[in-house]
């Protein structure tokens, strides 16, 4: 038998993804223009995401004031931030 005769069989490492409910935490803005979005970026190697993130946010939404803060020991933001924020993209890396 030929070597390109040869019938090879393997698993997918992917498998079968099951179907998952998704619940919102909160419900979603109606629009984002003129709102005030935070990027909260803790400890980790987040800002290798948030940082690309945030550029590519910017270019897709301009009109949305984007803020990036560094996750202090309360959360992810102070008081005074959460008054101001109408929403929160939050990085978590493992």
């Amino acid at each position: 038998m030929a070597d390109r005769d040869r019938v090879y069989r393997c698993l997918s490492p992917v498998g079968i993804q099951d179907p998952v409910d998704q619940s919102p935490l909160a419900p979603r803005l109606d629009k984002i223009d003129g709102k005030t979005i935070y990027l909260s970026q803790g400890g980790g190697g987040e800002a290798e995401i948030l940082i690309p993130l945030r550029k590519k946010l910017q270019t897709d939404y301009p009109n949305v004031n984007w803020k990036m803060v560094m996750a202090g020991g309360g959360g992810p933001l102070t008081e005074e931030e959460l008054k101001t924020a109408d929403a929160v993209i939050r990085g978590v890396v493992w």
